[in-house]
């Protein structure tokens, strides 16, 4: 999915809950697949989950805020999680900065 002028980057800052129980533990697959897609797709272009699992971060490219609850509803840990959307105005990251180098 191409970053198009409609298109906007949202951070997703998510708190988890109960992220040690049997609950929580049995949906990981089914979230990392869902995720995985989601990924392939263009529509998530970050994610990442603090060491203690109490905390998951996502960029996420949608129309609007409702275009990202709807990618959220999918995810089989929504009841899990509390979650704040924020629209951002770029992102940077040092895979973007500097260009790679080929040894060919």
């Amino acid at each position: 999915m191409a970053n198009s002028p409609e298109m906007t980057e949202f951070m997703v800052d998510i708190n988890l809950h109960d992220a040690h129980t049997d609950a929580f533990m049995q949906l990981i697959p089914r979230q990392r697949a869902v995720v995985n897609n989601l990924m392939y797709e263009g529509k998530i272009v970050q994610y990442a989950v603090s060491l203690d699992r109490s905390k998951l971060w996502m960029i996420v490219i949608a129309r609007d805020e409702e275009q990202v609850l709807e990618y959220l509803s999918t995810f089989p840990l929504i009841h899990f999680m509390d979650c704040e959307i924020a629209p951002l105005l770029f992102t940077n990251s040092a895979q973007q900065t500097f260009s790679h180098i080929s040894l060919n």
